[in-house]
């Protein structure tokens, strides 16, 4: 069974777990609170906070 894609957001900011879009964000502060909880839960998990303006990652 295929999962289905998750579409790349076109504003804000989303957490990318282990490659895979999960949460979106408006504000890049909602998206590190976020993230950093997380990889405080799960430290072994790449966490990533994805921006949409720019297309770029950032590892948390």
């Amino acid at each position: 069974m295929v999962a289905a894609a998750r579409k790349m957001p076109t504003s804000g900011f989303a957490l990318e777990v282990d490659g895979l879009l999960k949460t979106e964000f408006v504000t890049k502060e909602g998206a590190r609170a976020g993230g950093e909880e997380l990889k405080r839960r799960f430290p072994k998990l790449q966490v990533r906070i994805y921006d949409a303006q720019t297309h770029a990652r950032e590892d948390i």
